[in-house]
């Protein structure tokens, strides 16, 4: 199994890649899908070596000895680990990224997508496929979102940009999540928060079914269609919107809701075009 420890800037370029295992500290990780040689480009290494494994079965890691996958959201070391690296790996290759604080970019990936930090920011750029996504104060940006997301956080924003999910589940405690989405007939969102703020964006024209429910947090609506009530330790939003079929459930306990209307689903497919 060919094993390399990176310690100075350099590049190399890999056999058949199935699966890529990459987790560094602090810097700068860039993953992008390429029809091209897979390849790894390190233009910055502070601290401890990175150690660079390819096994005979195609899979990348790239990592620190002692940063594992389950250890990432509690790392505590002291010492620098700062490094900036690109990796291109084939689009259908099954990825796991992990930061600390480093900011994070996965771009054009259609597999299954796994990224964990603890305070970077993390980009998703037209990623597709299953997705998770966790992290305890870092944001996760998703732009042009299809297939699953799963987002988890204690204090991390979520921002989901042009999304056209089929599933979309965000589970925050204090986090705020913003979400553009076009909702197919088969798409369903759920968000949960304990006191962060909800901010869903939909076509006017959407077809779903709308379940929002809040112990203490603002509600409010820009479909006249949907039902408020309010009750003492209790307020809803409810109702159809068009033929129904998607779904969108949110749940607060403080956390203020707000459902804006947008531009019809076709009108929005035009100006991207």
């Amino acid at each position: 199994m060919p094993q390399w420890t990176i310690d100075t800037p350099g590049r190399l370029t890999f056999g058949a890649v199935t699966a890529l295992n990459v987790r560094i500290v602090a810097g700068r990780l860039a993953v992008l899908a390429s029809d091209g040689p897979p390849t790894l480009e390190v233009t910055e290494v502070d601290g401890a070596p990175l150690v660079v494994t390819h096994d005979d079965d195609g899979r990348l890691t790239v990592a620190y000895k002692d940063l594992t996958w389950d250890g990432i959201l509690g790392w505590l070391r002291p010492g620098p680990r700062r490094t900036t690296l690109t990796l291109t790996v084939p689009r259908t290759c099954p990825v796991q990224a992990g930061v600390v604080s480093a900011s994070a970019v996965v771009a054009g990936m259609e597999a299954t997508t796994g990224v964990k930090g603890v305070s970077g920011e993390i980009v998703l750029d037209g990623v597709s496929g299953e997705v998770q996504a966790e992290t305890v104060s870092g944001s996760v940006e998703s732009r042009g979102l299809a297939g699953d997301l799963s987002f988890s956080s204690v204090s991390g924003d979520l921002t989901v940009a042009a999304g056209r999910p089929r599933r979309l589940r965000a589970n925050t405690v204090s986090g705020r999540v913003t979400a553009d989405l076009e909702l197919e007939p088969t798409g369903h969102v759920t968000v949960n928060s304990m006191s962060g703020a909800i901010v869903v964006r939909l076509p006017h024209d959407v077809d779903t079914d709308v379940s929002v429910h809040s112990t203490s947090g603002r509600i409010e609506s820009a479909f006249p269609e949907l039902r408020v009530a309010s009750a003492p330790g209790a307020r809803s939003l409810s109702g159809r919107l068009g033929g129904g079929m998607a779904s969108l459930s949110a749940i607060t306990v403080s956390g203020a809701v707000t459902l804006l209307s947008g531009q019809p689903a076709g009108r929005r497919e035009e100006e991207r075009a």
